[in-house]
């Protein structure tokens, strides 16, 4: 049997979506553990987590390796990589990156949508590429062994941090725009750079993302999927779902808002549909990782190809990324 592997989720964390992940056989879990919190705030969430896992040790626990998604599969637990959405809990300290990737943060983005101090989101007028810092810290991120993550990141930024690093990037959670385009899907520029850089892509479940939205079809998105390995090539693609289950519609305020704007900012909503849109027919929650399955057999891709992209590619990508550089 393949591992199954899921590049992103940011769910409303409860023992109810913890089992769910066990029936779906869900291996490992890359986890939104912070947005816009600042360094203590996201500490408060590595606390959250900690529970979580002394809670619910015949269900979760914290991984650090990709031995760890070997042994969730022995145990029949699912492993929890920590990650990032913006570099906020870094704040203007370098030295952060190293800590936090003690804690067992293994991505982080450069940006959100806006503009960061490291790099341009894909929201901004105009994208001037990775910064001084945004150098100085992809640097770090690589010596220390955590992912470059430029799933919200403008395209020049993107494309500057794929050249730059000396290891491969993730976009984690994303389309190409030639299939919906959505600021936050990407050029077929950026996915062949990133295929040819080693990279990877998690192909993105949320409707925002999808042609057709909410009405997007299983046979579109596995389609789709089939067409960005004839670009990317079939080892560099992955899934990453952006599943948001269970969380309230404050939640995707935080998310579009967070501190720098007294307005509401609605990013791929609108003001008549503010909160999250509804999941497609084919993908509630952790137990429907199987349709996917299917739905790629179904536009042709041989079993060994629909294991890779369920999850070996992840493994593998893990497995070259979380630890340190060699020589550093």
């Amino acid at each position: 049997m393949s591992v199954l592997i899921d590049g992103l989720q940011y769910a409303n964390w409860s023992e109810k979506i913890f089992r769910q992940m066990r029936e779906g056989g869900v291996d490992a879990v890359h986890v939104t553990i912070t947005y816009h919190e600042n360094f203590r705030e996201t500490v408060l969430q590595i606390e959250k987590w900690n529970r979580f896992f002394e809670r619910f040790p015949d269900l979760i626990f914290q991984g650090f390796t990709a031995e760890d998604v070997t042994k969730a599969r022995e145990t029949g637990r699912t492993a929890i990589f920590f990650g990032s959405q913006n570099p906020s809990m870094i704040e203007d300290d370098i030295g952060l990156v190293e800590v936090l990737h003690r804690l067992g943060l293994r991505f982080m983005q450069l940006t959100y949508n806006n503009q960061s101090l490291l790099a341009t989101g894909c929201y901004e007028k105009d994208d001037t590429g990775l910064t001084r810092m945004g150098r100085e810290v992809v640097e770090e991120m690589n010596r220390v062994g955590m992912v470059v993550d430029m799933s919200h990141s403008g395209e020049r930024s993107t494309l500057e941090a794929i050249e730059f690093s000396s290891r491969p990037i993730a976009i984690t959670h994303a389309n190409p725009a030639s299939w919906h385009k959505a600021l936050r899907n990407k050029s077929e520029t950026v996915l062949k750079a990133l295929g040819q850089s080693g990279g990877m892509l998690g192909f993105s479940v949320y409707p925002h993302h999808l042609q057709g939205g909410s009405g997007c079809t299983l046979e579109s998105f596995c389609e789709m999927i089939a067409r960005t390995a004839d670009v990317m090539g079939t080892d560099r693609i992955g899934i990453g779902t952006d599943l948001c289950q269970d969380q309230p519609d404050s939640i995707v305020e935080w998310m579009r808002v967070g501190r720098w704007t007294k307005k509401i900012d609605y990013g791929e909503g609108s003001a008549s549909a503010p909160g999250f849109p509804p999941m497609p027919g084919w993908f509630h929650d952790n137990r429907d990782f199987g349709t996917i399955s299917g739905g790629l057999r179904a536009v042709g891709m041989s079993e060994a190809e629909v294991a890779r992209v369920m999850g070996g590619n992840w493994m593998r990508f893990f497995g070259e990324s979380f630890g340190p550089a060699t020589g550093g």
